[in-house]
C-alpha cells in the first residue's frame, strides 16, 4: 500500500440515466484532475427514484451501469467503486449491487447489499427496500491491492450493523467503503457518527460517498459524503451540494493508528 488520494463523490441522481451517468463522469474527471487514484460513487447513483420505474428499467439501467463504470475507469485511470445500482434477478426483484472496477477496466468485487432498508420513520415516510431489492446472501468481500490496499465493500443501511465491519477487519480490510443515499431525517443525527464509530473500532479508514438533496418529490438525501481516518477525525465533508470528498490515504497514518490503538489485536469474541 502506498500513499494516495482517494474520492467519495457527491450526486444528486434523479429517475433519468442519462442525466446521472452525465453527472457522474463530470464528477470523476473532477477527482482524476485533483490526483484521486480511488473513487467512490455513492448508492443509486445511476437511477434513484420512482420504484416501479427503477424495475422496469431495470435491466437497462444495470447495462449501462456496468458499462460505464468499466469505461470511466479506464478513461480516468482509477479504481472505481459504482456505490449501488439495480441488477435483476428475476420476479420484479433486482440486487442491489456495488461493483468495483480497476483501471484496466476490470471487475475487482462485487457486493450485493446485505441488510435492506424497511423503516417508518418519524417524518411519516416509509421505506420498503425489500418490495424491489432482494438481499445478498453472500458476505461482502474484501479486494487487496498492492497500491490502494485492502478494500472492504459495503452499502449504506449496512453502517448499522458493526459485525459486518468486523468481518472485513477480520479478512484485512484498510479501508472501508460506505457508498450511501443516506435519508435528511436519520442522516442529521446518524451518519457521521455511525461512520466515526466504524473507522474507529476497527481502526480504518472510511470513505463514505452519499447521494444528497431531492430526487422526486418524496425523496430527499442528507449529503455530507465523508472520507474518516483510523482515528475517527473527519478528513474530508462534501457538505450539502453535489461534489467530492478527497483527502489522502495513508499507511504511515493506518499503521501508526493501529500501534497506538491494537484493539483488533485483543478482540475476544470472534
Amino acid at each position: 500500500m502506498k500513499p494516495y488520494l482517494a474520492a467519495a463523490v457527491q450526486m444528486t441522481s434523479i429517475p433519468d440515466l442519462k442525466h446521472n451517468l452525465a453527472q457522474a463522469e463530470e464528477l470523476i474527471a473532477r477527482a482524476a484532475r485533483q490526483g484521486a487514484k480511488l473513487v467512490g460513487l455513492p448508492e443509486n447513483f445511476s437511477f434513484l427514484g420512482d420504484e416501479e420505474a427503477k424495475i422496469t428499467q431495470a435491466e437497462a439501467i444495470a447495462e449501462a451501469s456496468e458499462k460505464f463504470l468499466r469505461l470511466s475507469a479506464q478513461k480516468f485511470q482509477v479504481t472505481l467503486l459504482g456505490g449501488g445500482f439495480p441488477v435483476p434477478v428475476g420476479n420484479g426483484k433486482v440486487y442491489n449491487t456495488a461493483l468495483l472496477i480497476d483501471p484496466q477496466g476490470r471487475e475487482c468485487a462485487r457486493y450485493e447489499k446485505m441488510h435492506l432498508f424497511d423503516v417508518n420513520l418519524p417524518d411519516g415516510n416509509t421505506y420498503r427496500e425489500s418490495s424491489t431489492v432482494l438481499a445478498g446472501t453472500f458476505t461482502p468481500p474484501v479486494y487487496t491491492s498492492t497500491d490502494l490496499g485492502s478494500l472492504g465493500l459495503s452499502v449504506c443501511y449496512d453502517v448499522r450493523f458493526p459485525e459486518l465491519y468486523r468481518h472485513l477487519a477480520r479478512l484485512g480490510a484498510d479501508v472501508l467503503f460506505v457508498p450511501a443515499a443516506f435519508t435528511a431525517y436519520t442522516g442529521k443525527d446518524h451518519w457521521q457518527v455511525l461512520l466515526q464509530a466504524r473507522a474507529i473500532e476497527n481502526t480504518a479508514y472510511v470513505i463514505a460517498p452519499a447521494q444528497v438533496g431531492r430526487h422526486n418529490s418524496q425523496r430527499q438525501s442528507h449529503g455530507h459524503a465523508l472520507v474518516i481516518d483510523p482515528w475517527g477525525g473527519v478528513l474530508a465533508d462534501a457538505g450539502d451540494s453535489p461534489g467530492l470528498a478527497l483527502a489522502a490515504i495513508d499507511p504511515v497514518r493506518l499503521e501508526q493508528v493501529r500501534r497506538q490503538m491494537p484493539s483488533l489485536q485483543h478482540r475476544v469474541l470472534v
